[in-house]
């Protein structure tokens, strides 16, 4: 049995990657950095990928499983990320596969009847949870979950009026690098922006609340179902790890007039969360000229570099950094 290693792999051998990914019903993602296929004879019996910390497109020829080809595999995905400096690692795949990855030292974050997204360390997702800041004498806890790219009054809108009705507001800021803004940048404006606010308290979401930019797909049959599918695991990781750690029992969320996806997000989460106990406040969006303050407003204006029509979409804070970075 050879081994072979792509970082990326050259184009005709992704193409026999993908080719043989399609045989076991999973799709092959052309712009993964990291590869390693198992060769019998030069044929591709097995083969696995590493995207960032994540480690995906794992299949094995069915004619060989059984012979220990997985764990090869995931070792050599392990001294990948090893030598990129890379030691906590997350996979998603089928819930039927728990225990075959679990016999790998991976370990079950959370579950739904489609996905099952599992990281190598034991207990990682309680210990993050567990290190983030939270007073002695909460009260009634809320949440808000949003990526701030980047933050505009209309999320400090969103802030005040949440914060104005619980005690403690935690906001999240996702903490992917998959936005046109950095994730430092971000989280830094977001604090620049709710500094006042005593009953804040932002955090980043580490690698455990989940966005589209992040979720794989390559094991998804149905490809109209990915939305739904992501929000069900992501909801699940936030009621059954976060909310419970932290007291929260309140999370709001702003009207989404422009995004059908977030739209359809919001809908589920109104139905998941009050089942685990966790009420959901659906704020109105603020608006300003005639319509919704957005992130993505926000964008195409500085793309077009219309200060003034910025400086009242967002904070003074955010606007100053607009204008360092790009006047």
């Amino acid at each position: 049995m050879d081994i072979e290693i792509g970082s990326p792999l050259r184009p005709w051998r992704q193409k026999a990657v993908a080719e043989f990914l399609a045989r076991e019903a999973l799709d092959y993602d052309p712009a993964i950095p990291f590869t390693v296929n198992l060769l019998d004879d030069d044929k591709i019996v097995g083969t696995g990928s590493l995207d960032g910390n994540i480690c995906k497109c794992i299949a094995i020829d069915p004619a060989y499983q059984g012979e220990g080809l997985t764990a090869t595999i995931i070792t050599q995905l392990r001294q990948e990320a090893f030598r990129q400096g890379l030691r906590h690692l997350f996979l998603y795949t089928k819930p039927k596969n728990r225990f075959m990855f679990e016999g790998l030292s991976f370990y079950r974050v959370a579950e739904t009847a489609d996905t099952l997204l599992m990281e190598n360390v034991k207990g990682g997702v309680q210990q993050f949870v567990a290190k983030l800041e939270q007073p002695e004498n909460p009260g009634t806890v809320g949440a808000i979950v949003a990526n701030c790219n980047p933050f505009t009054l209309g999320h400090r809108y969103l802030v005040e009026q949440a914060a104005a009705q619980v005690d403690t507001l935690h906001l999240f800021v996702l903490s992917e690098d998959k936005s046109f803004f950095p994730a430092a940048d971000r989280m830094m404006l977001v604090q620049q922006g709710v500094a006042d606010l005593k009953n804040v308290i932002v955090h980043p979401t580490g690698d455990y609340l989940i966005s589209a930019a992040t979720f794989p797909t390559y094991f998804i049959k149905d490809k109209d179902r990915i939305p739904e599918i992501r929000c069900q695991l992501d909801l699940e990781v936030f009621a059954n790890h976060f909310a419970p750690s932290l007291g929260i029992t309140r999370r709001f969320v702003g009207t989404e007039p422009l995004s059908p996806v977030t739209d359809a997000y919001n809908r589920q989460m109104m139905e998941y969360l009050p089942k685990k106990g966790i009420e959901v406040t659906l704020i109105e969006r603020k608006t300003m000229d005639g319509g919704p303050i957005s992130a993505s407003r926000v964008r195409a204006l500085l793309e077009e570099r219309k200060w003034e029509e910025l400086s009242r979409l967002v904070p003074p804070t955010t606007l100053e950094y607009l204008q360092e970075r790009f006047a």
